[in-house]
């Protein structure tokens, strides 16, 4: 389990907090995603959980032990993958594998054995004696997380692991993460491909400005996009009368030729659809889209700007 407790870190007090009194969990067979955008904060609270940086304030637990003051027993629990992975270039990743091996007191026959299998079972068999500097990007994360998985931990940190990877590598990710939550494993994705989040994440913590503005589970977020969305109609002829009636009915209203999008709708399209053609309105198509993970985020943001 990930507890980050009231977390501030101050680079410089001239640009303030990046970020402030952040608290959430993460808590055992559940992935949570970290939603936020560039400069949000979510690589800080990631770099403190995992105990590469230093917090000014607050703390983070693993698995209840303090990431500052046992990082040794808190970092035995985590396993962690870098937006950018970063090893020594000239290292065959074997080698490497069994080098980093020695760090959790693996034996160097059980840390071969170890290294190689876990190798193949990120897709890298057949690349093991290359040098990482020869791999893509892809293959880099493949073999970070191969990496992350050395000392079996209870805790993953996944920052932006899916940018630059293919269909393929996204899917490997995917299903790793569905296998590791099945085992009871937590854990923390950051992310900006928000469909991916949206279909893998239990609960989603929004960071903006360095603060957590909201935390949503599953559920909630599903209830908000069953009520809300973007209605598109086409009439044959948008006439003022048809205007008018959909004026009422909140949200932006936009008319594009004989299309009238309707963003932000509240409401059932049934009955709209029902009240035009009472009006002797003919009306061609009438379509609801419910609203996403991606709208819902920028709405959160919309408004704690606002509220600033």
């Amino acid at each position: 389990m990930i507890e980050v407790k009231q977390a501030t870190k101050v680079f410089s007090s001239r640009h303030g907090p990046a970020i402030n009194s952040v608290s959430f969990d993460v808590k055992n067979g559940e992935v949570v995603g970290f939603v936020g955008l560039n400069g949000a904060g979510k690589t800080t609270t990631i770099r403190i959980a995992v105990g590469v940086s230093l917090p000014t304030s607050g703390t983070v637990l693993i698995d209840g032990h303090d990431i500052t003051n046992e990082k040794a027993e808190a970092s035995k629990s985590i396993g962690w993958v870098p937006e950018i992975p970063n090893f020594e270039p000239n290292a065959k990743a074997l080698t490497l594998m069994r080098y980093l091996a020695g760090f959790y007191g693996i034996d160097r026959t059980e840390a071969r054995s170890r290294s190689k299998d876990l190798l193949a079972s990120v897709g890298l068999s057949g690349f093991e004696n290359r040098k990482i500097r020869t791999y893509s990007q892809g293959m880099k994360k493949r073999f970070s997380l191969a990496v992350s998985l050395l000392s079996d931990p209870q805790n993953f940190l996944f920052d932006e692991v899916l940018n630059g990877l293919d269909p393929e590598g996204i899917h490997f990710f995917r299903e790793l993460m569905r296998g590791q939550k099945r085992v009871n494993k937590a854990i923390l994705l950051s992310s900006h491909i928000l469909t991916e989040i949206e279909n893998i994440a239990d609960r989603i913590v929004f960071i903006h400005r360095g603060r957590i503005i909201k935390t949503v589970t599953r559920e909630e977020l599903g209830a908000y996009e069953g009520v809300r969305g973007i209605l598109r109609i086409i009439l044959q002829n948008p006439n003022d009368d048809a205007i008018s009636y959909l004026k009422t009915l909140g949200g932006n209203l936009q008319v594009q030729g004989n299309e009238i999008v309707l963003s932000d709708f509240h409401g059932d399209s049934s009955q709209v659809n029902a009240e035009l053609v009472k009006k002797g309105i003919p009306v061609r198509e009438i379509k609801f889209e419910k609203t996403g993970l991606e709208e819902y985020f920028f709405e959160l943001i919309k408004s704690a700007d606002a509220g600033r």
